[in-house]
């Protein structure tokens, strides 16, 4: 009677871990259509040290403002982990959406698509991700913004003309794309004697434009790939009594400052204002069922001391 009484356990014992799942609970798993009524959405900058990154941001919250949307920020500080565990963290809040600007466009990918799993519509910002579905990349044509660089240094200093290019984030997509457009210029126009990554940081800018110098004393140019490196190189520009025009990308207000106080010479310029505000209308798009572009673009200007008050 026992040993059936043990058997009879056992078997019900089995049943009863048969039906069990290894999934959470209904209530622990995120859902993006739970906000209180009001649309939460989850905005994720690669850094906030960054005046370009601060106008982005400014761009969506304005636009959310508008809009009467709840919008979540929080920082990666240049950190690609940090920023996986942000957004995690943001997916485990209820975001209805996700607006991304990747501090790594490769190391980003987990995170689109941890999101993608959960049916939460991922928009990146300026940079792109390499792998996950996102719904729409809003961004300026970076791959133009290198060619624009180029093709004005072959049109002030002439063919063969020594140039330094201070790249970004490895890994970045910008970085890719600013250089791509750059070198499919300046590869057959132009002298390109060095070029290094100074991270898109001012101060990295500074200190690999000093080192630099001292090994292409004789270089006619600089293309930075975003206005905070392109402004750190000044600097050592200057500190080293040389006189060599530098263009930056980006468009910030420092950098217009300085075009206008007669230091950087340009940069291409672009709207962060506008990418942030038009982000988070096409994360509205797609949530309420509308089509988007995959690509959004936003315009570019080379802005020079002739038309900087323009």
């Amino acid at each position: 009677m026992k040993k059936w009484t043990v058997t009879l356990i056992s078997m019900l014992m089995i049943i009863v871990l048969a039906g069990c799942s290894l999934e959470p609970p209904e209530w622990a798993k995120p859902n993006p259509n739970k906000s209180n009524g009001q649309k939460k959405i989850g905005l994720s900058i690669s850094t906030l040290n960054n005046p370009f990154f601060v106008s982005l941001k400014d761009g969506v919250m304005a636009e959310a403002k508008k809009q009467g949307i709840q919008v979540i920020v929080v920082d990666a500080q240049n950190d690609s982990a940090k920023q996986t565990n942000d957004v995690d963290d943001l997916i485990q809040q209820g975001v209805s959406a996700l607006l991304i600007n990747p501090a790594d466009s490769a190391a980003i990918s987990t995170a689109v698509q941890s999101a993608n799993s959960v049916g939460i519509p991922v928009i990146t910002l300026d940079r792109s991700a390499d792998k996950g579905e996102v719904a729409a990349l809003v961004a300026s044509d970076n791959v133009k913004g290198g060619r624009m660089a180029a093709e004005y240094f072959v049109e002030q200093l002439g063919e063969g003309a020594k140039v330094i290019e201070l790249e970004g984030v490895p890994g970045a997509s910008a970085t890719r794309e600013r250089g791509k457009g750059f070198h499919e210029v300046a590869d057959k126009q132009l002298d390109v004697v060095s070029k290094q990554s100074a991270d898109f940081d001012r101060s990295k800018g500074l200190n690999v434009m000093e080192n630099l110098l001292q090994g292409n004393p004789d270089v006619q140019a600089v293309f930075a790939h975003n206005d905070e490196m392109a402004l750190g190189a000044i600097e050592a520009i200057q500190s080293s009594g040389k006189d060599i025009p530098v263009i930056g990308f980006d468009g910030n207000d420092d950098a217009i400052k300085s075009i206008q106080d007669g230091k950087l010479t340009a940069t291409v310029a672009q709207q962060p204002v506008l990418i942030g505000q038009l982000a988070l209308q096409a994360a509205l798009d797609v949530l309420s069922g509308k089509q988007v572009e995959s690509s959004i673009p936003a315009e570019l200007k080379l802005v020079t001391n002739e038309n900087v008050n323009e």
